[in-house]
């Protein structure tokens, strides 16, 4: 799918709003909601089924996660957050220190991972907390009146989050609902090809898919042949940040000409060159530092962009993507 290109001085942090912690909940085990509003009762920004939000907490990182509840709400952001167990301080904190009444800065939601809704069907695959910008698709569709089947994979019924949820809005709209667990007695993973229909005539139909790494590389092999018509997004880094550096990058607005030395991110050179830019994930997942590219060959590193873009070379995240050419323009 095409996506405009980011103006090249665009920031969501500046935009950033402090919204107030109407709500936690434990959705499943593990999994706790929040439920994020304005503490006057002022309307949020709009957003689309699929977006997410970045959240600053009060340990200095920040971290983006997808809005779950119906798109159209403007009155709060809902987000599901899974307490990792390899958490690096994000949803350890957000588990252990965020309460209700607390105020935290939010982002204005950003979209990598659309919806398109005049599709003649919509087939969703979810595992664990992936089930989040999933939610929100189904209540869209069901909004709007379009067929959907959704596949739920999660380790035992204790973790997964939503159920009764979901299987009301199926029941509702006379869709489908089916709910695997893997640990459970009779319990087996998801088998992705036949799930898929090893990719299928073009029936018109859109696959989406969201959940841990290794499901959404096996989503990405059964659908190789539907690209156009198949969708991921990663909650984590898809493949190991550039950092061999050995060239330079040209601000082509500031006019600066810096050299990216081996170990260091092209986010980090300039960082250290004072040069502010927006970023939020630094694992090229969330979208924040896409940066248009003016000359020069990128080393992309991405989950974001499509095989087509990273061929046309036009835009980059600088966070984890490097260069394959001596010399980098960027729009900057």
């Amino acid at each position: 799918m095409q996506r405009d290109l980011p103006m090249a001085d665009a920031t969501t942090a500046t935009a950033a709003r402090v919204l107030t912690v109407r709500t936690v909940s434990e959705a499943a085990l593990g999994v706790k909601t929040f439920e994020l509003a304005d503490s006057e009762g002022k309307p949020l920004a709009a957003f689309e089924a699929g977006a997410h939000v970045e959240v600053t907490l009060p340990n200095g990182l920040a971290r983006a996660y997808s809005l779950l509840n119906p798109p159209a709400e403007n009155d709060r952001y809902v987000i599901g957050v899974h307490r990792s167990p390899d958490s690096a301080g994000g949803s350890v904190c957000m588990h252990e220190d965020i309460k209700a009444g607390d105020a935290i800065m939010v982002t204005p939601p950003r979209n990598n991972f659309k919806l398109v809704e005049d599709a003649a069907h919509t087939f969703l695959i979810a595992g664990g907390i992936g089930i989040t910008p999933i939610l929100s698709m189904i209540h869209r569709l069901n909004q709007i009146g379009r067929p959907w089947t959704l596949h739920y994979c999660a380790r035992t019924r204790a973790h997964a989050a939503f159920l009764a949820q979901l299987a009301a809005l199926a029941e509702a709209s006379g869709n489908r609902a089916h709910f695997h667990f893997d640990q459970e007695p009779g319990g087996a993973r998801r088998d992705m090809a036949a799930a898929t229909g090893k990719g299928g005539p073009d029936t018109g139909t859109h696959f989406y898919c969201c959940g841990p790494q290794p499901m959404l590389k096996a989503f990405e092999e059964a659908t190789q042949a539907l690209r156009e018509r198949a969708h991921v997004e990663y909650f984590e880094a898809k493949e190991a940040a550039a950092l061999d550096g050995g060239f330079v990058v040209v601000l082509q607005k500031s006019g600066m000409t810096l050299p990216v030395f081996p170990g260091t991110s092209i986010l980090d050179t300039l960082s250290d060159a004072g040069v502010e830019v927006a970023f939020s994930c630094r694992e090229g997942i969330c979208g924040a530092c896409e940066t248009r590219v003016l000359e020069g060959t990128p080393d992309h590193r991405d989950a974001l962009l499509s095989d087509a873009e990273k061929q046309e070379g036009r835009t980059m995240m600088i966070c984890c993507s490097g260069a394959k050419s001596e010399r980098l323009v960027l729009d900057l």
